[in-house]
C-alpha cells in the first residue's frame, strides 16, 4: 500500500522576512551597539542610549509578525538563523581583528579603528547572543500562547504584551552579562531601565504598522496559524 507525501507548504514572503530579520539583527549588533548616543529630549533632558536602540526593536516586530502569521515553529527557525548569523559574525570579527595587519601608516591607523568598532569584549558578545536567543523565544512563546487564549483577538495586546516580556528578558540579560561589576550598580540599573522603556515604547508606537503587515501577510499567504498543539521547546528546527 503506497502513501502520498504532500510537499511542504511554501509561502511567498516567509524567506524575505527571515532575511530582513537577520539583516536587522546583524546591523544593529555590529553597527549600532558600539556607539553611545545622546539626545536632548523635551521635559526629560539629556538621554544617553546605545545607538542600536533605534533599530534592534525591529527584530522583535519581525518576530511578532512571524509568530502571528506563520506560527511559533517557523519563527523558531528564524531565531536560530539569526543566532547562527551572530555567532559567525562574532567569529569573523575576532579573526579579522586579530590577523596581523600589513605594515604601513594607513593600516596602522586602520587597525586601531577596526579594533574600536569590532573588538568587543567577550562579555558584550556573549551577552548580546544569549540575551537575543532567550528574549526572542520568550517573545514568541508569549505571543503564541496569548493568541490561543484570546482566540485571535486583541492583536495589539499580544504584540505589546509579548514585547514587554521578551525585552525584559533581553535587556536584563544583556546588561547583566556585559556590564555587571564593571559599571557602577546605580548607573547599570538606570541604563537598563531606560533601554527597556524605550524599546517597549518603540514597539507600541509601531503597532499600526504591525497591524497592516500582519493583515497583508495573512491575506496573501492564506494562513493564520494557531499554536494549539505546538512543541514549544526551542532546541529543534523542525516545524
Amino acid at each position: 500500500m503506497s502513501t502520498t507525501t504532500l510537499p511542504p507548504r511554501t509561502f511567498r514572503y516567509y524567506d524575505l522576512i527571515m532575511a530582513a530579520f537577520v539583516c536587522v539583527l546583524l546591523c544593529s549588533n555590529l553597527i549600532g551597539a558600539a556607539k553611545a548616543a545622546q539626545l536632548e529630549l523635551p521635559l526629560i533632558g539629556t538621554v544617553t542610549f546605545g545607538a542600536d536602540l533605534l533599530f534592534f526593536p525591529l527584530s522583535y516586530i519581525f518576530g511578532d509578525i512571524l509568530t502571528e502569521v506563520y506560527g511559533y515553529g517557523r519563527d523558531r527557525r528564524v531565531v536560530w538563523a539569526g543566532f547562527g548569523a551572530l555567532v559567525f559574525a562574532a567569529f569573523m570579527a575576532f579573526v579579522v581583528v586579530h590577523l596581523p595587519p600589513a605594515r604601513n601608516s594607513f593600516m596602522d591607523l586602520y587597525q586601531t579603528q577596526i579594533e574600536g568598532v569590532f573588538g568587543n569584549t567577550w562579555r558584550i558578545v556573549a551577552g548580546s547572543m544569549i540575551a537575543f536567543w532567550c528574549g526572542s523565544f520568550a517573545n514568541s512563546f508569549v505571543l503564541a500562547k496569548m493568541k490561543v487564549l484570546t482566540q485571535g483577538r486583541y492583536l495589539w495586546a499580544r504584540t505589546i504584551g509579548s514585547t514587554i516580556v521578551g525585552q525584559f528578558v533581553d535587556t536584563g540579560l544583556f546588561f547583566g552579562i556585559a556590564f555587571w561589576g564593571i559599571w557602577p550598580q546605580e548607573q547599570l540599573i538606570a541604563v537598563t531601565i531606560t533601554q527597556y522603556l524605550f524599546k517597549t515604547s518603540w514597539e507600541a508606537l509601531m503597532t499600526p504598522i504591525t497591524y497592516r503587515a500582519v493583515g497583508f501577510l495573512k491575506r496573501v499567504e492564506g494562513v493564520d496559524h494557531y499554536d494549539r498543539d505546538t512543541d514549544f521547546t526551542p532546541f529543534r528546527l523542525k516545524i
